[in-house]
């Protein structure tokens, strides 16, 4: 059998954690960003976690995360 393919654009946005959740970053935050309070762009900076429903799509497609 041969081996599986990452896809190469989810590998670049997303990250494990110690206890094996997901990290993505958050949208909004590229442009557009002087109509944005300073406290949603400071929220912005933070990683985020994918949500549950959609960690099984995201580890089928990134098989050696």
């Amino acid at each position: 059998m041969p081996k599986m393919k990452t896809n190469r654009g989810a590998a670049k946005r997303f990250k494990t954690t110690g206890s094996g959740k997901i990290k993505r970053n958050k949208a909004y935050a590229s442009h557009i960003l002087t109509k944005k309070s300073t406290k949603q762009k400071r929220g912005l900076r933070k990683a985020g976690l994918v949500d549950p429903s959609n960690t099984k799509a995201i580890k089928k497609i990134l098989p050696y995360l």
